[in-house]
């Protein structure tokens, strides 16, 4: 297909949509992007319903848009984004609307190096002293995945994969979402973006 056409081939598999993904990424860190899907024909066409491959649960922090460090585009990405990639209600049931109707086939929880949320539910962690107003359910949320076995920035460094391991459990462990990755229909992985390298790597 050109670059212009309506839309680019949809990965269909988890395997599929972890290829592009994974495609995407190597374009963004060696800054050969495509900018795919954004042309008027792609935009058209998009008016009359979306069809994502991925579900993306990321940080709100402003360096890592999962459309850019992916090279993705317009109806490519389904983004979800929380501090520290926080599980609330809303939060599942953003990423279950994606899995449960409109069938995407991967859900990626994406934690990132520097993570501010972290850091800060560290820090609170170890002096005891309150976050601002609703700062604080974040930090309660992150608290549990805090490795103590560690200090200083080592400690940070591996709560922040630590926090995207549980998070994308909790996802897995979802009944609805659990079915389809029993069914291999659905994967559910953890990554993490490396803002020095711009590279993603999984998360195990």
């Amino acid at each position: 297909a050109t670059p212009t056409a309506p839309s680019r081939h949809r990965p269909g598999t988890p395997e599929e949509a972890l290829r592009e993904l994974a495609a995407g990424n190597r374009r963004w860190r060696t800054f050969r992007e495509r900018h795919p899907d954004e042309s008027p024909a792609v935009r058209q066409a998009l008016t009359t319903g979306q069809h994502p491959f991925a579900v993306v649960l990321g940080c709100i922090d402003s360096r890592v848009p999962p459309e850019l460090v992916f090279d993705q585009g317009l109806g490519d990405l389904m983004t979800v984004r929380s501090a520290g990639e926080v599980l609330d209600e809303a939060v599942l049931g953003s990423v279950a609307y994606g899995v449960l109707e409109l069938d995407i086939p991967l859900v990626m929880v994406l934690g990132h190096q520097s993570c501010g949320a972290v850091k800060a539910a560290v820090e609170s962690d170890e002096s005891g002293e309150r976050l601002p107003a609703h700062i604080q359910y974040i930090a309660d949320q992150i608290a549990p995945n805090i490795d103590h076995a560690k200090e200083g920035d080592a400690r940070i460094a591996s709560t922040i994969d630590a926090n995207v391991r549980a998070v994308r459990a909790r996802l897995a462990a979802e009944p609805d979402l659990a079915a389809k990755v029993d069914a291999g229909k659905l994967a559910v992985v953890g990554a993490r973006y490396d803002l020095t390298t711009q590279r993603v790597q999984r998360v195990y």
